[in-house]
């Protein structure tokens, strides 16, 4: 008779993992959908803040939706997926694209590999039981070794699927960017005629010798310079005003609160209360309520603590008063050319065709001077100090932070590798002797362990890394935002494949194989061959965590709730506090969300052949993940970095990784099994993706980064003509209704048409209808003072805060203002304290006076 650690070794955990971790993920999944549900109902500022929110403009809005549990359902899935392209940006759309893309990988994976691997595997005569009888491993290669070609035919079936895919969506985009890009709405913007050169020689920081370079299509030259005085001074400046401002809020809802008191102990009369005399002197109204000793104050010391104590409003205007008219002056110094000039330049162009032609050419004829260039980049996504870092420091930074980051990398493997153990830890307490204890924890808690808990750590885990990746991207030199969520792109997914797959793929092998080597080396191959697949199971436990779990508290965001409900009432103090948090949306981080689910298809793909079961459930998990973000980019979240699309063609790029893990995984097992014909037909295959591959990139990448010349007259012929489309009804029309586009000469196409012909049915000149128009015009898009400072440090064109205060009944805040207006703009407008002593402003329809409009850069 065997010992229940023998026997709870003889069966695999993945059916009793599968289920234990299934069960209380579904459970939380329904808790966090049903208080999704619940709140939508009553809090449209979380939920749906893009259908009325006034800090947007009408043409970024989201329609409506029923406000029923359920019947909202229906309307949100009839919005068509080009929504976001209409009303927010190419980086969502493309998003939500990428997703439905992996999922639909994933299922057309589920319909080529179930059908022929699992009858094939399930039948293969090996010792394998429960799930794993679904898996490669189940082949016995001593007696059905000829079953492995049809691993290998339906791997080529498939990989090729997944590299078409690619090659379809990467023609798709590029299509799709230069339609939006070479619109009138993009390239009238001055980012599109703006090109930045950093590591500009010092003879070229002159705007005279860089428009004979350039020629006469130059428009502003914008060089950069030192601002470090200014910019302590501005923040200086700033620090101070907001203080004024918290003590000014804090002085009347004091008072008030006293008044309020005394009027409900009957001490005075409510009308006479609110009698203010309109010349009283300066702080006599707030002195009737508030005693000299209770007006705001602090100390001048450290942190407020120690040091001469002083009335803070006194204080504050005494400051602005020596602050302000420094600014000022430095700011008019900066603009006259009074700087320190560093090695970066701004040149705007007249037009964006004139502005590509300087972004391809090459600027100069050393190596590394005027170079790398960048074109796109808008003014709030300036990294102003990457621009001071020349071009052998670009280059030593760039090595350090590689450098950097894979040292992290094996830094990071020791706790992941941990978890990867933790997923085999039945394994592991048989092999090593001061384990054995764990062989005594009941069944059900030691597949809890093995199969929730793992994939929970994980996650966790992996949270803190890309905060490390952006901070690596600024110190490596990259200029932008947007070039910082691409450099985080790039490393975040390496870390993912790394850690998350890799070393916990090989960890959670090893762990189970390694006493049996141990015991039988000559049999290595073929205990390498029947364990390799078992860590599938973790990742098994890792969809369903991912896919019910996370992508339910995706749509939820309770814990995002709590904190903005926290934040808004408790901790938004001033006005302005309040319309910050009200009226800002959260953003997505393309960086470091789009990694995950990269990887997440990634490992599906390589287990595709292995263990294609995982399909199954990545298929359901992403679907799941769909929906959710489907949701929150319609209604919740918005765009904070552009990176005008760049981000799909980076992942679409990515999954060839899945590809290449696959094929070397196959060949791998292949010579374990001691398969030689099917080994070599896997190593035909793997030459084709990696030619196949090189020639894509080879095709594809000029188009990623550079516009057309043909397509930009023929756009510029457009303009002169008036030609205007009429946006997402006409694409809409063009491609559902008749099936035509202007590319294949109105002939109607079917369904595997469209499939198989993107560049037909995808052109040019059907995607440029999705181009949102309308929306501003587009001929007189900047006033002079907004294209004149566009590119100036924010320092320089900071103007002095406007001061926002509410509105008492005594009269407080009109004397307020009265005082402090001779020092720095103030005003109560839009905001009064109720009965209650609380701030109230109208969150709908009027617009506070620190609102600023929106300008597309």
């Amino acid at each position: 008779m065997s010992t229940p650690g023998e026997a709870r070794d003889d069966s695999p955990p993945s059916a009793a993992s599968l289920y234990l971790t299934l069960g209380p993920v579904a459970l939380t999944a329904a808790v966090y959908v049903s208080i999704f549900l619940v709140l939508r109902k009553s809090h449209r500022r979380y939920y749906a803040p893009r259908t009325y929110l006034g800090s947007l403009r009408e043409s970024e809005r989201s329609p409506s939706l029923p406000n029923g549990l359920f019947n909202w359902i229906g309307p949100f899935w009839k919005i068509s997926d080009y929504h976001p392209l209409q009303h927010q940006s190419l980086d969502a759309y493309l998003f939500l694209r990428f997703l439905k893309i992996i999922t639909v990988i994933c299922f057309v994976g589920c319909c080529i590999t179930w059908p022929v691997l699992f009858p094939i595997n399930a039948t293969g005569q090996g010792i394998q039981t429960e799930l794993n009888i679904l898996s490669y491993a189940n082949v016995n290669p001593d007696t059905q070794y000829n079953r492995y070609y049809a691993h290998v035919f339906i791997a080529w079936i498939f990989y090729g699927f997944v590299m078409y895919m690619i090659v379809r969506e990467s023609i798709y985009y590029v299509n799709l960017r230069q339609a939006f890009l070479l619109s009138p709405l993009y390239s009238n913007r001055i980012s599109s005629r703006t090109v930045l050169f950093v590591s500009v020689p010092d003879y070229y920081l002159d705007a005279g010798r860089l428009r004979k370079v350039f020629g006469e299509s130059v428009k502003h030259v914008w060089i950069a310079g030192q601002t470090k005085e200014l910019d302590d001074l501005v923040k200086e400046r700033d620090k101070v005003a907001m203080k004024l401002e918290k003590a000014e809020v804090k002085l009347i809802k004091l008072a008030n609160g006293n008044r309020l008191k005394a009027i409900k102990k009957g001490a005075v009369d409510a009308e006479e209360s609110e009698v203010a005399p309109v010349d009283a002197e300066s702080g006599s109204l707030s002195a009737r309520w508030v005693p000299p000793k209770k007006r705001p104050s602090h100390r001048l010391g450290p942190l407020g603590l120690v040091g001469k104590k002083v009335d803070t409003i006194s204080w504050c205007r005494t400051e602005l008063e020596r602050l302000i008219p420094a600014v000022d002056k430095a700011q008019v110094a900066y603009r006259a050319g009074d700087f320190k000039k560093i090695n970066s330049v701004f040149v705007e162009f007249t037009n964006q065709s004139d502005a590509e032609s300087a972004y391809q050419v090459l600027a100069h004829h050393q190596a590394l001077q005027m170079s790398p260039k960048y074109i796109g980049v808008t003014p709030g996504e300036v990294v102003w100090s990457a621009l001071n870092v020349s071009w052998w420091q670009r280059v030593v930074r760039r090595f350090a932070v590689i450098a950097f980051i894979s040292v992290m990398i094996i830094f990071w493997a020791v706790p992941v590798g941990v978890v990867g153990a933790i997923s085999n830890i039945s394994s592991l307490a048989n092999s090593v002797f001061f384990l054995n204890w764990l062989l005594l924890i009941p069944d059900v808690v030691l597949g809890f362990i093995q199969g929730l808990l793992p994939a929970v750590l994980m996650s966790v885990l992996m949270s803190l890394v890309p905060i490390v990746m952006r901070i690596c991207a600024k110190l490596s030199g990259e200029p932008s935002l947007s070039r910082v969520e691409l450099f985080t792109q790039n490393a975040y997914f390496a870390f993912q494949v790394i850690q998350v797959f890799l070393v916990a793929t090989l960890t959670s092998a090893a762990s189970s194989v390694g006493a049996q080597i141990a015991q039988n080396p000559t049999a290595i191959t073929t205990i390498l061959a029947e364990n390799l697949p078992h860590s599938a199971t973790f990742y098994i436990s890792y969809f369903i965590v991912q896919g019910f779990g996370i992508a339910s508290s995706v749509i939820s965001q309770v814990v995002g709730f709590i904190i903005f409900n926290l934040v808004y009432r408790f901790l938004a103090g001033t006005p302005r506090a309040m319309y910050t948090k009200w009226a800002n949306l959260s953003a997505i981080s393309w960086g470091s969300v789009l990694p995950v689910y990269t990887n997440i298809a990634v490992i599906s793909i390589t287990y595709a052949g292995i263990a294609p079961l995982m399909l199954g459930f990545a298929t359901i998990g992403l679907s799941l993940f769909y929906l959710a973000w489907r949701y929150n980019i319609f209604f919740v979240t918005d765009t904070a970095v552009d990176t005008r699309g760049l981000i799909y063609p980076r992942a679409l790029q990515q999954l060839f990784a899945g590809i290449y893990i696959a094929e070397l995984c196959m060949i791998g097992l292949l010579g374990a099994s001691v398969a030689i014909g099917p080994l070599v037909l896997m190593i035909i295959f793997l030459v084709f993706t990696a030619l196949l591959h090189i020639t894509i990139n080879s095709a594809i990448d000029p188009l990623l980064y550079n516009l057309p010349r043909n397509l930009a007259e023929e756009e510029a012929s457009r303009s002169r003509l008036g030609s205007v489309e009429s946006g997402e009804k006409d694409v809409l029309h063009a491609e559902h209704a008749n099936g035509a586009s202007p590319g294949n000469n109105g002939k109607k196409m079917g369904l595997f048409a469209k499939f198989f012909k993107p560049w037909e049915y995808a052109d040019y000149e059907t995607l440029r209808k999705l181009v949102p128009t309308g929306a501003v015009d587009v001929n007189q898009m900047y006033t002079e003072q907004v294209e004149r400072d566009a590119y100036y440090p924010p320092s320089v064109t900071s103007a002095t805060p406007l001061l926002w205060i509410p509105e008492d009944p005594m009269g407080i805040s009109k004397q307020e203002i009265r005082d402090t207006e001779k020092v720095i703009p103030i005003t109560d407008e839009g905001c009064t304290l109720t009965s209650k002593n609380k701030l109230n402003w109208d969150t709908e329809t009027v617009r506070p006076p620190v609102w600023e409009e929106k300008i597309y850069y």
